[in-house]
């Protein structure tokens, strides 16, 4: 099992944790993360977009000139899709974009992204982030005690929301529970912040 140190909101080691390599050591999948990224951003969609069809659009009851000798093309409406103020022909429609995946791949995906993490040195496993009130500046002092810069997701163990407030306004910085917790979040921060409690129900769960 690899070793990863654990600090404290000061920033000073306090520990050493062991990491189960099923979740935090294995050969990172590229397609299987792929996959997880594609299928979560398809999910965000609402697919509410709609257009109105010609026999959606008000008018055009009435054939708008006769059918010959006029030197015009034919037409039986105005709202047919090549008129001004005419239906959209093809347009889209109310849909669901949702997509389903795999509980063996979904779970590859996760211990790829989190993995991959380990590997390239971007986890930071905090002993606990609590405060007593509701300020930014608190988190902010953390983060850098840490060493977390640029973009940042801090997993939780469990909500708590002075720590989910104090963060809120903080620039690029994001945060979540691990019970919710996402292929896409994990890879698309710089610096994966995780409470040592949040790594020890990720081992329960998918180790």
């Amino acid at each position: 099992m690899s070793k990863i140190n654990v600090v404290n909101m000061a920033g000073n080691v306090v520990s050493e944790l062991e990491l189960n390599d099923a979740v935090f050591g294995i050969a990172p999948n590229k397609t299987a993360m792929h996959t997880a990224v594609v299928n979560y951003l398809a999910n965000q969609r609402q697919g509410t977009q709609s257009t109105l069809t010609r026999t959606e659009v008000s008018g055009g009851g009435k054939k708008p000139y006769r059918q010959k000798d006029t030197g015009h093309a034919r037409q039986g409406s105005t709202r047919a899709p090549q008129w001004t103020h005419g239906g959209i022909a093809l347009g889209p429609k109310p849909r669901s974009y949702r997509m389903s995946m795999n509980k063996k791949v979904r779970k590859l995906a996760i211990c790829s992204a989190l993995s991959s993490k380990v590997i390239e040195n971007e986890m930071i496993v905090v002993d606990a982030i609590t405060t007593d009130e509701y300020k930014t500046k608190t988190m902010v002092n953390m983060l850098a005690a840490v060493g977390a810069q640029g973009k940042t997701l801090i997993v939780l163990d469990g909500v708590d929301k002075k720590v989910i407030k104090s963060a809120a306004n903080i620039e690029k910085v994001k945060t979540t529970q691990v019970n919710t917790l996402n292929v896409y979040d994990i890879l698309n921060c710089d610096k994966f912040v995780i409470v040592k409690g949040a790594v020890e129900k990720l081992e329960e769960v998918y180790a």
